[in-house]
C-alpha cells in the first residue's frame, strides 16, 4: 500500500508537446461503466439503468458530495446510450425511451451545475456493446457532439485495429473543426498490444488525443488493480516522456467507493494514480460511497499531487521491480518538490531499505498530512 508522501530526488524526463490547449492537468470526474455497465432495463430501477435519470442523479451527487469543489468536474456517459436499431450516420441519436429529453438537454443540466459533459463512441462500426458507432462518420458525429454541448469524448476501439490510425486522426480533426473545445480521450493504444515501447505515442498526440487508455480494463478487484500498477511500473521509463499537459496515460477508473476493494487498497490506488499523473475518474455509485472512501477521494494533498501544474509523470524508482514486495514511486512537482509513494505490495509489516537518511515528511515541509 502507498503509505506516505515525502520528498526524494527523482528524474522523470519531459517529452512531446500537446497539439491543443485542453487537459492541462489530468481530467477528474465520474464515469458510469465500472458499476452500471450496459444495464438498459429501466423497468426495475430507472435511476440505475443507462438513462438520463442515472446521469442526473450522479450529477446531483457529484455536486452535493463536495466532489465538484475538490476538482471532479466531469460526468462521463459510457457505452449503450445510443438507439440500437438506427444507423450510425447523421441520424444517430440517443435511445428516446431512456433519454427522452435528449442529449443536449442532459448536457445543459450538467453545465448548469458547473460540470463538464462527457460522452462515448468508438472508432468501429459498432461499440463494444454492439451499439452504432462512428467509423466513417467522424465529421458528422463530431458536429453532433458540438451541437449537444459535449465537453469530453471517450472514443473506444472495438473494431479492426488497421482502421485506428486513420479513424482516430479523422475524429481528432473533426472535433477540432467542430467549433467547440472537446477533450479527446482515445482508446487506440489499448488495442495494439501490451508492449508500451512499441506504441506510437507521438501519433496519438498529433491526432489530437488529450489522454488515452494504454492497457487492460480495470475490474473491481485487487488482482486487476495491482496488475495495472505493475504494468505502469514496468514501463514507466517508456511512458513518462509522453505524459504532460495536454496528453496523459490513463490507468483507468478509480475503484474507491465502489465497495469492491479494501480501504487500504483504495489508498494505494489513489496515491499511485496521482503520482503517475493518470486521469482521476471515479467508477462508483456516488449515492453509495462510504464516508471513509469519500474522505480519501477528497484528500486535498492527493489531489494537489494529481493536479500539479508541472505536469510531469511519476515513476517507480529503477532499483525496484514488480517482484519487489516494497517499492518507492516518485513524481517531480512544481517548485522543486517531489511526491513519493511507499508501496507495500504484499501488505506485510516492515521497512523498505532506502539506503539513505530518512526524508522529512510532507507535513513537516508543506503543512500537509499523510494519505493513510
Amino acid at each position: 500500500m502507498a503509505r506516505a508522501i515525502a520528498m526524494l530526488a527523482v528524474a522523470s524526463p519531459m517529452g512531446a508537446a500537446a497539439r491543443n490547449s485542453l487537459s492541462r492537468t489530468p481530467p477528474m470526474g465520474w464515469m458510469s461503466w465500472e458499476v452500471f455497465r450496459c444495464d438498459i432495463d429501466c423497468s426495475k430501477d430507472a435511476g440505475s439503468c443507462i438513462s438520463e435519470w442515472l446521469y442526473r442523479n450522479q450529477t446531483d451527487e457529484l455536486f452535493k458530495g463536495g466532489y465538484v469543489e475538490a476538482g471532479y468536474r466531469g460526468i462521463h456517459i459510457d457505452d449503450c446510450w445510443m438507439k440500437k436499431d438506427n444507423a450510425s450516420g447523421a441520424a444517430w441519436r440517443a435511445d428516446p425511451d431512456r433519454f427522452p429529453s435528449g442529449m443536449e438537454a442532459l448536457g445543459e443540466y450538467m453545465h448548469e451545475r458547473g460540470l463538464a459533459f462527457g460522452l462515448y463512441t468508438a472508432e468501429s462500426p459498432t461499440t463494444c456493446a454492439a451499439y452504432p458507432a462512428s467509423k466513417g462518420w467522424e465529421r458528422q458525429h463530431a458536429a453532433l457532439f458540438a451541437q449537444w454541448g459535449v465537453d469530453y469524448m471517450k472514443v473506444d476501439g472495438c473494431g479492426d485495429p488497421k482502421y485506428y490510425e486513420e479513424g482516430y486522426k479523422a475524429m481528432g480533426a473533426a472535433l477540432e473543426a467542430s467549433g467547440r473545445q472537446i477533450e479527446y480521450s482515445c482508446s487506440w493504444p489499448a488495442y495494439i498490444g501490451d508492449d508500451e515501447s512499441t506504441k506510437p505515442f507521438s501519433k496519438f498526440i498529433m491526432s489530437g488525443c488529450n489522454s488515452w487508455r494504454n492497457w487492460a480494463d480495470i475490474d473491481c478487484n485487487w488482482g486487476s488493480l495491482s496488475g495495472i500498477i505493475d504494468h505502469w511500473g514496468d514501463f514507466g521509463a517508456v511512458l513518462a516522456p509522453f505524459a504532460g499537459p495536454g496528453h496523459w496515460h490513463d490507468m483507468d477508473m478509480l475503484l474507491a467507493g465502489a465497495n469492491c476493494i479494501s480501504l487500504e487498497e483504495e489508498k494505494t490506488q489513489l496515491a499511485l494514480w496521482s503520482i503517475s499523473a493518470s486521469p482521476m475518474i471515479m467508477g462508483n455509485d456516488l449515492r453509495k460511497v462510504p464516508a471513509a472512501s469519500r474522505e480519501l477521494l477528497l484528500n486535498p494533498n492527493m489531489i494537489a499531487v494529481s493536479q500539479d501544474p508541472l505536469g510531469q509523470m511519476g515513476v517507480r524508482l529503477p532499483n525496484f521491480t514488480s517482484k519487489s514486495p516494497q517499492q518507492i514511486w516518485a513524481r517531480n512537482l512544481v517548485n522543486g518538490d517531489v511526491a513519493v509513494g511507499l508501496y507495500n505490495k504484499l501488505g506485510k509489516t516492515g521497512r523498505a531499505e532506502l539506503g539513505a537518511a530518512p526524508c522529512p515528511s510532507w507535513h513537516e515541509l508543506r503543512g500537509g498530512r499523510r494519505l493513510e
